[in-house]
């Protein structure tokens, strides 16, 4: 018999976002990748509703003891209309030389080699009214690097370049937190929300695997 998934439980009952939560960080990395892949695009949008707007920071996503130019791996499923080994990626984020609010990322997954990398740049919404009721941290496609990344990680390449420009251009998604491991983000393209939703569950070592 198949396990329960007791967080897809909990936002179908409506609890708080304490109680998913602790539900989640109780969990191992496996179970809770598991539970976390097993939200679809109804129970994303929902714990997007509720998830914290204002609690997230660049912290959730690189942890402050690692430092510059180390890689940290967000493994993610979105909720696009595609088959289920297509729609599991991962956002590899790092913090640039000489610190700062801000991380630089890329998007790594079965289509890299066809669409593109989708680089990025993370930073705070602050100051921006509107963008701060979406979520704390905005990862904006609008940007892309300008120093340098992780040893071995793609060329950085404008998102205007090639296949990724349907994907990636224009797109920013903002981040809400759910837990200590898990971010939700929500993906807006020309300023305008697509209602297509994707959790991060951060891995437990800098560079790690699943």
């Amino acid at each position: 018999m198949a396990s329960v998934n007791e967080t897809l439980a909990l936002i179908d009952q409506k609890a708080p976002l304490d109680a998913i939560a602790a539900r989640l960080d109780g969990l191992d990395h496996a179970a809770r990748l598991a539970e976390c892949r097993g939200l679809g695009r109804a129970a994303q949008r929902a714990l997007f509703g509720i998830a914290s707007a204002d609690a997230v920071t660049l912290d959730d996503l690189v942890p402050p003891q690692v430092g510059a130019r180390v890689e940290v791996r967000q493994h993610g499923t979105n909720t696009l209309p595609l088959p289920g080994a297509l729609s599991r990626f991962e956002k590899r984020f790092c913090r640039p030389d000489g610190g700062g609010a801000r991380l630089f990322g890329y998007n790594e997954g079965s289509t890299r080699a066809l669409i593109g990398p989708g680089y990025f740049v993370a930073v705070p919404t602050a100051g921006n009214a509107e963008w701060q009721a979406r979520g704390a941290i905005v990862v904006d496609y609008h940007q892309v690097p300008d120093g340098a990344v992780v040893p071995g990680w793609p060329e950085v390449v404008p998102n205007s370049k090639g296949l990724q420009r349907f994907v990636f251009q224009g797109t920013r998604d903002f981040m809400r937190r759910v837990s200590a491991w898990v971010t939700i983000g929500a993906a807006y393209k020309a300023d305008r929300p697509l209602d297509h939703y994707f959790l991060l569950v951060r891995d437990p070592e800098p560079s790690g695997k699943v």
